[in-house]
């Protein structure tokens, strides 16, 4: 998981800017100690909610145990009208270890900053990506009674 984090911290990098402290270079340095991740869309059974950086890294270790993370895209960032909130689109490619499924997932994250740090990152994907991924595409297929769309 590690060359991922790199390549998401890089991409995070890039969108957030001036907004991280110029001594985070890697995502868990871009949390605040007390930083707050929330997954809105995650299906039943997978996380929703971290509190605090030791559980973030805890969940990047256990996500490289179910993802093979490729590469990230280059970042889309929208600016909002609190300096603190930035909204950012990108996309993820990989594959699920266990079923090597594709993973090419497109992330919406809405990110606060505070004192160079993120204080709340709220990342929405699909869940049938993840599902997918983890489960393979008859699972999915099964559940949403049809082949699902891939992207």
């Amino acid at each position: 998981m590690t060359d991922s984090v790199e390549s998401f911290s890089t991409m995070l990098r890039k969108a957030l800017g001036d907004r991280i402290a110029a001594d985070a270079a890697t995502f868990l340095d871009m949390m605040a100690d007390d930083g707050v991740m929330e997954f809105p869309f995650a299906p039943p059974g997978l996380t929703t909610r971290l509190e605090g950086k030791a559980a973030i890294a805890r969940h990047l270790d256990s996500l490289g145990e179910m993802i093979a993370f490729d590469g990230m895209g280059e970042p889309t960032v929208y600016a909002t009208t609190d300096p603190d909130v930035t909204i950012v689109e990108f996309e993820g490619f990989g594959h699920g270890v266990s079923t090597g499924e594709a993973y090419d997932q497109r992330y919406i994250s809405v990110i606060r900053t505070h004192a160079g740090r993120i204080v709340q990152y709220r990342d929405y994907w699909n869940p049938l990506v993840v599902l997918r991924a983890l489960r393979g595409g008859a699972a999915v297929d099964a559940l949403v009674g049809g082949v699902a769309d891939h992207g």
